[in-house]
């Protein structure tokens, strides 16, 4: 089965909303190593609407480079949405019917890791439903004070085991969560 990981970049207050505007004054060699270790690992990537919208509204236009944009451009990318009626990116599949079904489906699928970027909203309802093998966060020693937060008041979430806690000269956590035995 393969694994299905889950990451963020996330502020001390638990913000996950807009990184772009905190978080690349923390970005050094090890996050970038980090980073570049999850795309390895990756061969499908897992979308909410409203990052997926973002993401295609910037990455088709980025000129192949080898890197970032070309994993993101060629990488088969699904799309967890009940609004969206079409995709025009290429690689893109929208789930549109029993998410939580076809989302296993792909577990099930021969390959690499399925990477879940952003998307807070789709992976509190993925970690509810116990379909997050791993919950990878960059904790930024940074207090943003407004914004989307991973968690929000009155989820019933299961308890999560510490697997990996590394600092970064930067002060980033580069922490890793695994579903805890039940």
């Amino acid at each position: 089965m393969r694994k299905l990981t889950a990451s963020f970049f996330i502020s001390l207050d638990g913000v996950i909303d807009a990184p772009q505007n905190w978080h690349f004054p923390y970005m050094d060699q090890q996050m970038m190593q980090v980073v570049g270790a999850t795309v390895a690992a990756s061969d499908t990537i897992l979308l909410g609407r409203r990052t997926f919208e973002e993401w295609a509204s910037y990455w088709p236009d980025q000129a192949a480079d080898g890197g970032m944009a070309d994993f993101i451009n060629e990488t088969p990318k699904y799309v967890v949405s009940r609004t969206l009626e079409s995709v025009g990116w290429r690689n893109s599949t929208v789930i549109r019917d029993d998410a939580l079904a076809a989302i296993e489906g792909l577990k099930n699928d021969a390959g690499r890791e399925i990477s879940v970027t952003g998307s807070g909203t789709l992976v509190r309802s993925l970690l509810v439903a116990e379909l997050v093998d791993e919950l990878r966060l960059m904790v930024h020693p940074v207090v943003v004070g407004r914004g989307k937060h991973l968690f929000e008041d009155g989820q019933e979430l299961r308890g999560l085991a510490l697997a990996s806690c590394e600092q970064f000269a930067s002060g980033v956590l580069n922490l890793t969560y695994t579903a805890e035995a039940r």
